[in-house]
């Protein structure tokens, strides 16, 4: 492992979504960027599909072997309002990074330049504007995939930093043994998780994910409330069975020794900062490093086709 800068300075943002609106949703990113730089982090983070929001409860008409056509207005107001990467949003994100000299990690529903479909993705943005790697959910959970496709590219991309290699995987994706692996034999340190997870069997896994892959693990959830709804969507009836508060968040980080860095947010908005030392990566290892002395290559193996 490389020599690593000491200390990340980080801003783990924990804020509502502008349901289906990218030009509202990326103006209230921009205003959290904004506020977070004021306390000079070198990386801000963001929940997952922050623009232009996860449409929690709905169905978009979908049934078993068939779909309701007024659930198809709904799918196409969704997709008008996810993004093409790159494109005019992410170079406003581009210009705030250039402007703050900051790593940005950002959770957006991306639309195919070249084709109709939509992918759940984390896009992470370095302090010269440049978009390193655009992650595109390998597996979307359930009946997300009505929504998103599988990845088609961008499986295990990270970006090499001054604290080391620094990716993502989404929501559940954390739970897929192999793809941890994956991020883990390209020598992972800062593991960041954007997802929708509000309970306390998520926070059991990340405490164990992040002392298994002895890392960091960057814990992003969001608040989603009922109201946040567009009041003119086509599926009243599945909005208004959703409790008051939809996503708690939770959003907290942990150690390389699977202990909390800062404990996790519930039910509120905030900006969660944290000064994270490096240096327990490298010192985390002694006793376990599982793609180093603590693996048996002759005996297992992870082959991964990134094409």
């Amino acid at each position: 492992m490389k020599d690593l800068k000491d200390i990340c300075r980080i801003a783990l943002v924990q804020a509502e979504p502008v349901m289906f609106d990218k030009e509202a949703g990326l103006k209230k990113a921009l205003k959290l960027i904004d506020e977070a730089a004021e306390k000079k982090p070198d990386l801000v983070v963001f929940p997952e599909l922050f623009i232009p929001g996860y449409p929690f409860g709905m169905t978009f008409g979908f049934v078993v072997g068939a779909r309701h056509e007024e659930g198809r207005p709904d799918w196409k107001r969704y997709y008008d309002n996810s993004i093409v990467v790159p494109g005019p949003e992410t170079d406003q994100l581009c210009d705030a990074c250039r402007h703050h000299h900051i790593y940005l990690s950002m959770g957006i529903s991306e639309r195919d330049i070249n084709t109709g479909s939509l992918y759940n993705s984390n896009i992470i943005i370095d302090p010269e504007g440049n978009i390193s790697p655009v992650h595109r959910k390998l597996k979307p959970t359930g009946s997300e995939r009505v929504v998103w496709g599988d990845a088609d590219k961008g499986y295990f991309p990270v970006t090499d930093t001054p604290w080391g290699a620094m990716g993502s995987l989404i929501c559940w994706e954390s739970y897929m043994p192999l793809a941890r692996v994956a991020l883990y034999q390209k020598g992972i340190t800062l593991y960041i998780s954007p997802n929708t997870n509000d309970n306390p069997e998520w926070q059991d896994a990340i405490k164990h994910i992040a002392r298994e892959g002895r890392c960091f693990f960057i814990n992003s959830d969001m608040i989603i409330t009922k109201s946040s709804y567009p009041a003119d969507l086509h599926c009243p009836e599945e909005i208004k069975v959703l409790p008051d508060m939809v996503c708690r968040g939770g959003s907290c980080i942990v150690d390389p020794f699977g202990h909390y860095v800062t404990e996790p947010v519930w039910d509120k908005e905030e900006i969660i900062y944290a000064e994270l030392d490096m240096q327990m990566v490298p010192a985390s290892k002694m006793e376990l490093d599982i793609c180093g002395h603590y693996a048996r290559p002759d005996v297992l193996k992870l082959t991964v086709d990134e094409k």
